[in-house]
């Protein structure tokens, strides 16, 4: 294969949908961990080559979706919107689908062009969930590969169909479908897309910029009108005027009426491409759900396990705690024994009372701290916290 220009690939997905897995399992250990500009969330690259390839690959915040709610979320949107990566690979959680592609219809919004990594292929295929991905990716208009990631299956063909979407461009993104949202509000997406091209200029976010405007997202609204300040005043008011006339017809706010269409978009490719198969069965997990998550006692649950919880924390770190208090209580009494009694010295006072009881009295706190974050980690890992 003929070496093409380094390629970027930015990693989207929700939480838990085993996208980090991939990430290491496409990257080893080639990676470099930071910061964000300005926020404290984690920004995750590696490289790695594939068929004479470079890839630099870019493990995005786990989000649910693009709306401009977290900092994740505002991270993950700016990052493909300011960095332009050549592809975004958006990993799926395969045996939880519907919810997982809200993330993709978004990033198709967008305007980029997208590789769909049905992840976990395996648990859904054992949960009796049969997806034709052939079919589904002539719905969405994008690539869908089944992988493994924490097998490292279907990997060579990710990074194959990340390369060619990559290097087509804005011609993968022609290809793509994006959700329709009926005759009432269509329209005024069109009109509004339309205004925007006219006063900023054309772009392949143009549509999306339309939907978060009409959706009254205001971290879109200040970044178009910082670029773009004379034009974009007239075109927030029409924003205003289209929302007011979405929600006198359709009778609810125009972000959640999107949200529901995007939804009913979903809803109608799974139809036609994902069917339960004659093997199709309760997990072991789906049956701890059913009771963990039950409309009625899945409160009363969540305040048990809160409880408990913190009871462990706090029972389990006491030994440490005196431990520790004990130990710097003896170490703040041979420091006073330097001096002698009845002696009023700055340098004792800073030293025993300062440095020690200053140090000492936030310490006997770490092991309930660790403690607690072990106990958030394993809530997080079995994916009740989500």
């Amino acid at each position: 294969m003929t070496a093409i220009a380094p390629l970027t690939i930015a990693l989207a997905g929700n939480p838990n949908s085993g996208k980090t897995t991939l990430f290491n399992a496409l990257t080893g250990a080639r990676l470099h961990v930071g910061n964000y500009p300005g926020v404290t969330v984690d920004k995750t690259e590696g490289v790695a080559t594939h068929d004479g390839v470079e890839l630099r690959i870019v493990d995005l915040p786990g989000t649910y979706s693009l709306t401009a709610y977290t900092a994740e979320e505002i991270v993950a949107r700016n990052f493909v919107i300011d960095a332009k990566p050549d592809v975004v690979v958006d990993v799926i959680d395969a045996s939880n689908l519907e919810r997982n592609l809200y993330l993709a219809t978004q990033l198709l919004e967008l305007g980029v062009p997208v590789v769909l990594a049905f992840n976990m292929s395996d648990v859904a295929a054992a949960g009796g969930c049969a997806i034709d991905t052939a079919r589904l990716s002539e719905l969405l208009g994008v690539p869908i590969v089944s992988t493994v990631g924490n097998k490292g299956r279907g990997l060579d063909a990710l990074l194959d169909a990340a390369i060619a979407v990559g290097g087509e461009g804005s011609a993968a993104v022609a290809r793509q479908r994006r959700p329709d949202y009926g005759g009432e509000i269509e329209p005024h997406v069109r009109q509004l897309t339309e205004r925007i091209v006219e006063a900023c200029g054309s772009s392949l976010h143009d549509r999306w910029y339309a939907l978060k405007l009409i959706e009254n997202d205001e971290v879109t609204a200040k970044r178009l009108t910082k670029a773009h300040p004379e034009p974009m005043a007239e075109i927030r008011a029409e924003a205003v005027g289209l929302r007011g006339h979405i929600r006198k017809v359709c009778g609810d706010a125009a972000e959640i009426i999107l949200a529901d269409r995007r939804y009913g978009f979903i809803s109608g490719a799974c139809t036609e491409a994902v069917r339960q198969t004659v093997e199709a069965r309760h997990l072991r997990s789906d049956r701890i759900d059913a009771v963990l998550l039950h409309r009625l006692a899945g409160l009363p649950i969540f305040a048990m396990l809160m409880y408990l919880m913190f009871h462990l924390v706090f029972t389990v770190g006491e030994l440490p705690m005196n431990w520790l208090e004990m130990g710097f209580a003896g170490l703040r009494s041979m420091l006073n024994g330097l001096w002698p009694a009845g002696t009023d010295s700055l340098l004792r006072s800073l030293i025993v009372d300062g440095v020690v009881g200053g140090v000492g009295g936030v310490m006997i706190f770490v092991p309930n701290i660790v403690l607690l974050f072990i106990a958030i980690a394993a809530l997080e890992d079995t994916g009740y916290m989500a």
